[in-house]
């Protein structure tokens, strides 16, 4: 891998949709992730959910979901025009090389462009996935002391980050 990788995001089509139904998190990892296979024909059925690609020098390595109806992130309203990040993960053979955190920036990157009228992205975090937790909050994520209690996995945190500065 390059010292500086071309990390980008995009939307799933269907010439990605092969690779990324070959990603997957470390098994530890599994309860805070369903698999992608699931997560995918979900985003597919929801019309305010855009299934995004995770691109490293064009190939996919990880995915996520914005919900432009962020109420489904936590069952509430929020005080701003506020997006929803789901499913975010980088497959386990990219993990700890800091491709997260460079993914966040193109995701924020991506959002300011497609969606200028969004200040905020809000998710939801496993009180017991600390990984993800320390992830978010170097990515500008703020925890806003409320737990969801909606997930498969039990209490999440709800964390939420300022699109613009």
């Amino acid at each position: 891998m390059p010292a500086h990788p071309d990390i980008r995001v995009a939307p799933v089509h269907a010439a990605l949709r092969p690779a990324l139904l070959q990603l997957a998190v470390h098994e530890t990892q599994q309860p805070f992730v369903s698999p992608i296979a699931v997560t995918l024909a979900d985003a597919e059925l929801c019309g305010g959910s855009e299934a995004m690609a995770i691109l490293c020098d064009g190939a996919p390595i990880g995915f996520y979901r914005i919900e432009t109806q962020p109420g489904c992130i936590a069952d509430r309203d929020f005080p701003r025009p506020t997006l929803g990040l789901r499913s975010f993960f980088i497959d386990a053979r990219w993990q700890r090389r800091g491709l997260a955190t460079l993914a966040l920036t193109a995701l924020v990157d991506d959002l300011l462009q497609r969606h200028p009228a969004a200040h905020d992205l809000a998710l939801t975090v496993n009180t017991r996935n600390t990984a993800g937790i320390a992830l978010y909050r170097r990515a500008g994520f703020v925890d806003t002391g409320e737990l969801y209690h909606g997930g498969r996995s039990g209490p999440q945190h709800l964390m939420v980050r300022a699109l613009a500065p």
